[in-house]
């Protein structure tokens, strides 16, 4: 079997296009095909743990769920999690091969493509289709002559591509056509499509702008897809859940947002009990007097511990812990609510060493080697406010570099910690499992005095197959579908 391919291309970031091919692989799947997601190229702090331990984009791990696959590695071969100035740490086939600075990377990305190209074709010997996700956009020609990720990819594989505009901003006549003419004249044949993403209003205002436009691009218009507003995770830092200031619910939960945060989306399934806002604060003015607080994961442990410092953020932490509101730490989060960072070898720039907030009993050691696994564990914390979970077995995955040890154990690693209200823990998708949301949020409730019982919560496996159910009604109404079925037959 060769599967057939399909590329998504966009006219720029945050047109999408992760969530057109989610949508495109639900309705295929429900069509009887077998369909596997593929982004040669990912730049993302948002990351997933395969059953192999292989890292990936969390994106495109979405994008397997909808296609009902466990996700590989080989859906995104090249992952590029930023570090600020420094560059970013490049990770290949699922492992890191260390931090380049973006001159370094354009360099070394030269060698990579027989690496995705195998990636690609392991995928296409088990599938009836590939849908490709490019990066960016086509048009940047300052990166057209090395391009892995938009036209370089779609003539590796030989793939037609639909062309994604963003209307939500404005401007999408001039971002299409814009697009295409600045695509090399030997790619542009392959685009054989244009769709209009995040359309709202009356279609029929837009319908006169399409005819000239598919004559200015040499391609017709698919679909106009209209704003839809599913509970999906996001890819990136672009996301909007990150702007909500406001929880707007009984229950206040606080989540710091990091400048270089990561896996933002573990929050995700709290804001989905009906008693629980979720909010992100970057000021101290913002705290407030929340009833849960939250320091999340981050790409740079050491310089957000700075900036926690810096802003404020970390003395309003403190005394709002000294006041018994319980705090979460996770991963990078847990790190910092120890005693003593220390990064001897320079892996998150020049060795270093810090001292933590001080509210756990750890101290934390950067290693090179790092912790890529699945885990599956039962919560073990005897007292405080997060005795509400002890017992609860919960799933998900660790992704750290280093390691952490209880300070004064003798060496004991461990992989979480608790004291009073606070704990910390190195688990992405805690959360995940609906009862530890219902015991944290209960136990919150019953902290205010409220009924936890006049709440509802959504979550679990089948409630996010609900939401890819949705998206694929969505795409279906709006794509002529039998066109695109023709795009994927007919090739470039």
């Amino acid at each position: 079997m060769t599967a057939k391919p399909l590329m998504i291309q966009g006219t720029m970031s945050n047109v999408g296009k992760s969530l057109l091919v989610a949508g495109l692989a639900r309705v295929l799947v429900q069509d009887g095909y077998s369909v596997a997601p593929f982004k040669s190229q990912n730049m993302a702090l948002n990351s997933f743990v395969t059953a192999d331990g292989r890292e990936m984009g969390r994106a495109q791990a979405m994008q397997a769920q909808a296609a009902a696959l466990d996700p590989v590695s080989d859906m995104n071969p090249i992952l590029l999690k930023p570090e600020g100035p420094r560059g970013s740490q490049v990770i290949v086939d699922g492992l890191s091969r260390g931090t380049m600075s973006a001159r370094d990377y354009f360099a070394y990305r030269r060698g990579l493509a027989p690496q995705v190209e195998a990636a690609y074709r392991r995928l296409a010997r088990t599938h009836d289709i590939v849908l490709i996700e490019g990066a960016g956009s086509p048009a940047e020609i300052n990166l057209q002559r090395d391009d892995i990720v938009n036209m370089g990819m779609a003539r590796m594989v030989d793939s037609p591509v639909l062309l994604v505009g963003d209307i939500d901003p404005g401007g999408v006549f001039a971002q299409l056509a814009g697009t295409v003419a600045l695509v090399p004249q030997e790619d542009r044949r392959r685009i054989r499509g244009l769709i209009i993403n995040k359309f709202r209003g009356d279609v029929s205002i837009l319908r006169p702008g399409l005819a000239p436009l598919e004559e200015l691009c040499g391609a017709p218009v698919l679909g106009v897809v209209p704003y839809a507003r599913l509970d999906i995770d996001d890819e990136d830092s672009l996301s909007p859940r990150l702007l909500a200031r406001s929880a707007s619910r009984p229950i206040d939960v606080a989540v710091v947002r990091l400048p270089h945060l990561s896996n933002f989306t573990d929050f995700d399934p709290l804001a989905r009990h009906g008693a629980v806002g979720v909010r992100y604060v970057e000021r101290a003015r913002d705290l407030g007097r929340p009833d849960l607080v939250v320091l999340p994961g981050t790409k740079s442990t050491l310089a957000d511990l700075a900036w926690l410092r810096r802003s404020g953020i970390a003395d309003c932490l403190l005394q709002l812990a000294r006041a018994s509101t319980p705090v979460l730490g996770v991963c990078g989060g847990f790190q910092m609510l120890g005693e003593e960072l220390r990064d001897p070898d320079g892996i998150e720039g020049a060795p270093a060493s810090a001292r933590g907030l001080g509210l756990l009993p750890v101290r934390t050691v950067f290693e090179p080697a790092k912790t890529l696994e699945r885990a599956h564990t039962v919560m073990s914390v005897p007292d405080g406010f997060f005795s509400c979970m002890d017992g609860l077995a919960v799933h998900g995955y660790e992704i750290h570099a280093g390691t952490t040890e209880l300070a004064g154990g003798g060496g004991e690693r461990v992989n979480g910690a608790s004291r009073g209200d606070v704990m910390g823990t190195y688990l992405h998708g805690l959360f995940d499992s609906p009862d530890a949301v219902r015991a944290v949020a209960d136990a919150l409730l019953r902290a205010r005095a409220l009924d936890p019982s006049g709440f509802d919560i959504v979550g679990g496996e089948a409630y996010r197959d609900a939401q890819f159910d949705k998206l694929a009604d969505v795409v279906r109404a709006a794509l002529d579908m039998d066109a695109v079925m023709g795009v994927i037959e007919r090739g470039a």
